[in-house]
């Protein structure tokens, strides 16, 4: 089943971003990745325990990202890191989280994220976006070789992810599709989250649209 996450940059937000995070998970986001690179260690961790707490009253699965031994001392059971960050934890570490994930930018990354046991990776830029400005997007090429090649490892896609281009990326064989902007600075999350699905169901042969359970 198609799968909706929300990658989080709380320097978008228009409004408080604990408000922001909690209306993001109330509409039922697959996941949320707490994606605030920029921060020191103890400020992301700071966030991150205000995060989980947040999207566990919503039960919306949060994946912590960038900061692997903050993700260890806090017990979260989700991280997500890029694959240099990644190789720099030993197995232990790694068979610590129930669901550990890593970026992939090239067909020559899938190795190394399946050594390191990725139970999925997210590959992109798909399209082009405001957050990688004058960088052209790989394309939809890329993502059905990335996820030929991927086999039964879920493939999220990521940049330039939009209600018009959702169907495209399914069609090319991920898993889901992940999206920062849109959800950090559209005025109503749980409208656009529905709006979304409502894409995803309009190709539904003869079923009626599912809630997705990350």
């Amino acid at each position: 089943m198609f799968k909706l996450i929300c990658v989080t940059n709380r320097r978008l937000c228009r409004e408080d971003f604990s408000l922001r995070l909690a209306k993001i998970a109330a509409a039922g986001p697959d996941a949320i990745i707490l994606r605030e690179k920029d921060l020191p260690a103890a400020a992301y961790q700071r966030l991150a325990e205000q995060a989980l707490s947040i999207c566990g009253q919503y039960e919306a699965p949060c994946v912590l990202h960038g900061f692997a031994q903050q993700a260890l001392g806090l017990g979260a059971p989700r991280l997500h890191l890029p694959l240099p960050q990644l190789a720099r934890l030993d197995e232990a570490e790694r068979r610590r989280f129930a669901c550990l994930g890593a970026s992939c930018h090239s067909l020559a990354d899938l190795p190394a994220a399946r050594r390191l046991g990725c139970h999925y990776i997210i590959a992109g830029h798909i399209f082009a976006t405001d957050c990688k400005p004058g960088r052209p997007g790989r394309g939809l090429a890329f993502l059905r070789e990335i996820c030929r090649a991927a086999g039964p490892l879920p493939v999220y896609a990521i940049g330039g992810i939009a209600p018009e281009n959702l169907l495209q990326v399914r069609a090319a064989g991920a898993a889901g599709a992940c999206l920062m902007s849109s959800l950090m600075t559209c005025p109503e999350p749980a409208v656009l989250m529905r709006h979304l699905r409502d894409c995803l169901a309009e190709k539904a042969l003869l079923n009626a649209p599912k809630r997705l359970k990350w």
